[in-house]
């Protein structure tokens, strides 16, 4: 453990004793009531005291606080249990972890959260995944984050709801221009433009962002546009939002730990780039039928066309030759060989470049095959998303219940199509295709298929139905009983396998649940509260996840696809409990946890070179405590901390992809580097999930002008995917790195002075300490050696193995050096 880690307990003891000083300290006053919406829609709230789970919320003035980069940065440094894996290591690109359950950007990975802006679920129908990098911060008025598996909302509400609220002319007046710059070649320009009566207002606001990034060849370029037109239709209430972004960002990914130390910006291959482009239109409705009756619903449609192009090592460029080289090209590359590398101003645009030099042979195998072929893939994909819905909610007020009620209905047409085209590794990690292919498929000289290509489309419908009472048994105690029912279709249709069978992706599944949830709370007074419940959420599986389950077809995600056979829904049950209560400035909270999945969804090995499938294969858990300060410990200082123990296991036994693990079954069998498995036992750990966080802040605000902050993120560190067994104890020689990543704490410091009304200036200094550390670690392939050049084959065969060994490495994704940043803000009225 890091000394940063061992130092929590004395700041959470020091931290603790000043806030018991405080709440001595603290004289009775009214308190101020909270309310937070129970469902996606906007409806009649609910006070925050009387929800049975411990709801976090945030404002537009603690992002502007924070000064954070986007939503995702905000929830990771301002809310406990929040965690990111910088797995794309692209700062818009991270996978959200809340409790152990992930909302993540990559296909492929399990998806166990669920996020709403303005009720329209954000989720992509093509794997669930959730693009941070299109939800525009400066539209964000209020982000509520539902813990659990609330089932009102709707799908993926495995491990909690992220619902965001934009803002709008009434509430967010006035306008104002916002200019940035920073390391890194940052440039930022931010503006915002609100107004009007509550018979017509509107609201618009937009922003670029572009910096060259501190990694090698890692540029981000965002443009949003977000806009709200509201006003009266009679007595109702009525808004439409039109939202827009194009942006291109490239995250190169993790880096093998031995190539990190010698250049912490080093990358493995390039590039890996994402473009997302996407509009969508919201408009939202509200009628209030008397006092105690509300009426609102909204209707959307959403289209997202995502791009990638990912320059990757061809896995079996170590393996047998895909291409046999004739007599003259075969003493061709036994005389002079083609080092891995083109020379020096050779390229595909000027220089004849046949199959055959592809080939890089220095020396011939024991078999006289050359040693690899064609080292490098270039990986794109298209994806063109269109999803529309719309729902209608009624809430009511009636003696001592707050009832809500409501059906939603979601479509969704998808067209996804992948290629994969053979290249070759330059000397700066890049990847150049050949042309040999023009479509992109892979093929020998006879013209058989080498790697399928992928084509398709995909439809989807979901409808549901939901309710809930919130009822005053006293006006200490309230009982809330809500459930929903959903139903699913999902129709694949495979674009060059079509009819079913083995290897075609030809399918339509149907799946329906019903989820129901309970929930107690007891508040004798503001000081003092305690809440209980249970509740249970779903996840169809989706087309990614359909497309590749067939243990006949398997396929190497996220590259291919093949075969879709039926798998089930995720079931997830959550029970908490917890204490809760404010006195004075003090407020704390302290909760436990237990969120355990049924036919969760894993991807399995077929004990073949890293291929596989998805199966439903046993249970998981993710359990833990919860433990949160705040005080206004002086009249100019407020201080925090949030304290997160999480432990996230297997539940059942199961057999995964350990070719790159240390104690897979060929090593143990006396073949180190081979492709093998390892063996997950109930109790192993769950990848990439720390088990502890703590997070301090405080606020300085010396004056009315004047705002310092500073916030501290620590973490413990976690076993890589690949090792999910813990059992990885690498040689130096086959398999090197330490298979996890290590406990960090990193420091943030931000700083304003508003001189006038109309200028305020800001500063901020992220990773304060500089300190290298990293988010996230993978076991892989690695085929450099520790000067880092590309080596095909590191060692020879040994006999009886059927092919040549793999050194192996582990992968970490690298954290941002110190950053700075500099920005001034004009408003006007």
């Amino acid at each position: 453990m890091s000394a940063a880690l061992r130092a929590v307990p004395a700041a959470v003891v020091l931290l603790l004793t000043g806030l018991a000083a405080q709440a001595q300290q603290a004289t009775s006053q009214l308190p101020t009531v909270e309310v937070v919406g129970i469902a996606p829609l906007p409806g009649l709230g609910v006070p925050r005291e009387q929800v049975p789970a411990n709801v976090q919320t945030a404002t537009s003035a603690d992002l502007e606080r924070r000064q954070a980069l986007d939503l995702s940065d905000y929830l990771g440094r301002g809310l406990g249990s929040v965690s990111l894996n910088g797995t794309q290591n692209n700062p818009f690109q991270p996978d959200l972890n809340y409790r152990g359950f992930t909302a993540s950007p990559l296909l492929g990975t399990p998806q166990g959260l669920s996020v709403y802006v303005d009720g329209v679920r954000v989720n992509q129908p093509f794997g669930d995944v959730v693009s941070w990098d299109l939800i525009p911060k400066s539209a964000i008025a209020k982000v509520t984050l539902m813990p659990g598996s609330n089932p009102l909302f709707g799908l993926n509400t495995l491990g909690g709801a992220l619902a965001v609220q934009t803002k709008d002319g009434l509430t967010d007046p006035g306008s104002s221009v916002q200019l940035s710059a920073g390391s890194h070649s940052r440039v930022a320009g931010e503006f915002e433009s609100g107004g009007g009566t509550a018979a017509f207002n509107w609201f618009v606001t937009g922003n670029r962002f572009h910096e060259k990034g501190w990694r090698v060849a890692s540029p981000s370029d965002l443009s949003q546009l977000f806009g709200k037109f509201g006003g009266k239709l009679g007595t109702a209430e009525v808004s439409l939002s039109l939202a827009a972004a194009s942006n291109d960002l490239i995250g190169n990914g993790a880096q093998e730990s031995q190539a990190l130390e010698r250049d912490w910006k080093s990358v493995f291959t390039i590039p890996d780039q994402t473009r997302n482009r996407s509009q969508m239109l919201n408009l939202q409705v509200s009628q209030a039928l008397n006092e105690r009756l509300t009426l609102s619903g909204n209707l959307y449609y959403r289209h997202i066309r995502t791009s990638t192009f990912n320059g990757d090592l061809n896995d079996d460029a170590a393996g047998e030759s895909l291409y046999q080289p004739n007599a003259n090209e075969h003493a061709a590359l036994t005389a002079g060989g083609y080092s891995g590398f083109p020379t020096s101003g050779e390229n595909a645009a000027n220089t004849p470049f046949p199959k055959w030099r592809c080939i890089a042979a220095v020396l011939l195998g024991e078999d006289g095959e050359p040693f690899e072929k064609c080292n490098g893939l270039i990986n794109r994909t298209e994806t063109n998303q269109r999803n529309y819905g719309f729902a209608l909610q009624v809430s009511a007020k009636a003696d001592s219940h707050l009832l809500l009620a409501g059906l939603a209905y979601d479509a969704s047409r998808i067209r996804f199509h992948q290629t994969a085209q053979f290249g070759y590794l330059n000397a700066d990690r890049s990847i150049t295709p050949l042309d040999a292919f023009a479509d992109g498929s892979l093929q020998d000289d006879d013209g058989n298929p080498i790697d399928s290509r992928v084509d398709l489309s995909s439809r989807s419908h979901t409808s549901s139905l939901y309710a809930s009472d919130t009822i005053a048994l006293n006006p200490q105690t309230h009982l809330t009983l809500s459930g929903r029912y959903n139903r699913n279709t999902v129709s694949n249709r495979d674009g060059i396998t079509p009819g079913g069978g083995t290897g075609s992706l030809d399918g339509d599944h149907t799946f329906s649940h019903f989820n129901p949830a309970i929930g107690i709370t007891f508040n004798p007074g503001p000081a003092f509260g305690a809440y209980a419940g249970i509740n249970q959420g779903s996840r169809a599986p989706s087309a990614i996840e359909l497309g590749c389950a067939d243990p006949a077809s398997p396929c190497k995600l996220p590259n291919s696809f093949a075969g879709d056979p039926p798998l089930k829904q995720v079931i997830t049950t959550t029970i908490e409990a917890g204490l809760r209560g404010k006195a004075g400035e003090l407020a704390w909270n302290i909760g436990v946890f237990r969120s355990d999945n049924k036919d969760d969804l894993l991807f399995v090995s077929d004990n073949a070179a890293g291929f596989g499938y998805f199966r439903n294969f046993g249970k998981t858990r993710r359990q833990g405590l919860e433990l949160g300060l705040s005080t206004k410990a002086l009249s100019t200082l407020t201080v925090g901390a949030n304290l997160s123990l999480l432990d996230a296991t297997y539940r059942s036994p199961e057999t995964v992809d350990g070719s790159s693990n240390s104690s897979n079954d060929a090593a143990q069998d006396g073949f180190p580097g081979q492709q093998g498995t390892i063996d997950i036992r109930p109790g192993d750990r769950i990848p990439n999930l720390p088990r502890k966080q703590l997070k301090l802040y405080a606020d300085w605000t010396p004056s009315a002008q004047w705002h310092v902050g500073l916030d501290m993120s620590a973490s413990s560190g976690a076993n890589a995917r690949g090792n999910e067994n813990g059992q990885d104890r690498p040689d130096g020689v086959y398999y090197t790195g330490p298979g996890r990543y290590a406990g960090y704490a990193i420091f943030n410091l931000d700083a304003d002075w508003q001189p006038t009304q109309r200028i305020k200036l800001f500063a901020q200094v992220a990773n304060l300490l500089d300190r290298k550390y990293a988010t996230g670690a993978q076991l892989g392939g690695n085929p450099f050696d520790s000067n880092g050049s590309y080596v095909a084959r590191r060692f020879p065969r040994p006999a009886g193995a059927d092919e040549y060994p793999v050194a192996s490495g582990t992968f970490l994704a690298p954290g941002a050096p110190r950053t700075f940043a500099l920005g001034v803000r004009f408003s006007f009225d």
